[in-house]
């Protein structure tokens, strides 16, 4: 299993962000090919003071090869090019693999 994981920052205009985030962008992450899970997290605060950020989002699919090919797809193609039009700013985009 590996996991793609998108961290959003905090935008300044919370509204328009998340209104585009649940009724395009997330609609468009279920849409990829071979998606064996998919996590949507509202962050809602922190141990210690307020988040600096607004969402988590994990994608998981059974090999990297799986990722690859959901991310170089015409629906992860859409995908990308979608965050990087409304998000670009405020994302950090990593994988990672569970170790046990």
């Amino acid at each position: 299993m590996i996991t793609l994981v998108a961290l959003y920052k905090r935008p300044s205009d919370d509204g328009d962000f998340e209104k585009h985030f649940l009724e395009i962008h997330v609609p468009l992450l279920r849409q990829f090919p071979g998606l064996r899970a998919l996590h949507v997290v509202r962050v809602t605060g922190a141990p210690i003071g307020e988040s600096k950020f607004s969402f988590l989002v994990e994608a998981s699919f059974d090999t990297r090869a799986a990722m690859d090919a959901a991310l170089a797809s015409r629906e992860g193609k859409a995908v990308a090019r979608d965050l990087m039009a409304f998000a670009a700013d405020l994302v950090t985009v990593f994988h990672g693999e569970p170790l046990a």
